[in-house]
């Protein structure tokens, strides 16, 4: 018999130990689902990304309906834009009349206790899938313009407002627009609304299945210009340190899985509330690799996840928002 007084195994020993010791939790209020509103009345699937659909107004109430009961407290709006309503300026973006506002107010009605966030980018709006306003020039170059681009941002997010938006996310990563959002908002008198930005947004590979769902790709070029390099870290924390000093309310850091070193960067140096965001391609692989035989499903997305909340996450971003949260009712 060995003689060890320190036997770390004693605090692993049955279940309800392992609970009383367990130092990250994760539950449906730790969860945003973010979800896809098109116009007319059908609700159809979305290839790229198996269990997630493209709703139409009166399908997402239902389905916040849903997410409501699921304990899930939230979900983050993303227009489905027809082409013929896309124009270089992404113009669609602030129409008062559009998919996204009008999809705010139903679900506000219909789900009062539902936060509603919504995207702010002009990508699904515009006729480039640039987050920004294009200009292009003689010799075939292009340049994504950056306080042009922030004047619409700021009549995107104040449409969003006045149609009842509890948090305005924008995802478009131009310099300054924190500080210009949070001065066009208080403006009108939109005090309370949040402030949640896409601090370290990477140009990443993993966001396909997104792009297809949105039908938002680049129609040329891509986004390194204005989204973060993969290979930088500490790059994150000064678009952390900018973002809080604006009046940012909560910072995101995204992709999640492959940037947890930045989420307990950013967890550590800043004093916000820290969103890390589950994207479509890291979703897509666990679900394939389930189809395929190889991964549990249930086990490997909540260790996914469990995992980013371990990095420092407060909440999380996912498409398996209403299935984890029924799997943690199942226990």
């Amino acid at each position: 018999m060995m003689n060890l007084p320190i036997r770390p195994r004693r605090n692993r020993k049955s279940a309800a130990v392992r609970g009383l010791v367990c130092e990250t939790e994760l539950s449906p209020a730790h969860l945003i689902y973010p979800v896809f509103v098109q116009e007319g009345e059908e609700d159809t699937p979305i290839e790229s990304l198996p269990g997630c659909k493209r709703w139409s107004v009166r399908g997402l109430v239902e389905e916040c309906r849903r997410l409501a009961d699921l304990g899930i407290p939230c979900v983050d709006l993303f227009a489905v834009v027809p082409e013929e309503r896309k124009d270089p300026q992404g113009s669609e973006a602030y129409n008062p009349d559009g998919i996204v506002p009008r999809a705010i107010a139903a679900v506000k009605a219909a789900v009062p206790q539902m936060a509603v966030m919504t995207d702010v980018a002009l990508d699904p709006f515009n006729t480039y899938g640039q987050d920004g306003i294009v200009k292009e020039y003689p010799d075939g170059s292009y340049e994504i313009l950056n306080d042009e681009t922030v004047e619409a941002l700021c009549r995107q997010a104040l449409c969003h407002a006045r149609a009842g938006a509890d948090i305005i996310s924008p995802s478009d990563m131009m310099d300054g627009r924190i500080a210009a959002l949070r001065a066009a908002l208080d403006a009108e008198g939109f005090t309370g609304v949040s402030l949640l930005s896409y601090t370290a947004k990477y140009a990443s590979a993993f966001y396909g299945p997104f792009r297809g769902a949105l039908g938002s790709a680049p129609k040329f070029g891509d986004k390194k210009t204005y989204q973060m390099d993969p290979a930088n870290r500490r790059e994150a924390l000064r678009e952390a340190l900018l973002d809080a000093a604006e009046g940012a309310d909560m910072l995101m850091v995204k992709p999640a899985t492959m940037y947890l070193d930045v989420v307990a960067d950013l967890k550590r140096e800043t004093q916000l509330p820290i969103a890390a965001y589950h994207v479509s391609g890291e979703y897509l692989m666990l679900k394939a690799a389930a189809a395929s035989g190889w991964l549990d499903e249930k086990q490997s997305t909540l260790e996914a996840l469990t995992c980013i909340r371990r990095a420092g996450a407060d909440m999380i971003l996912t498409y398996a928002a209403p299935q984890v949260a029924q799997w943690l009712r199942e226990g």
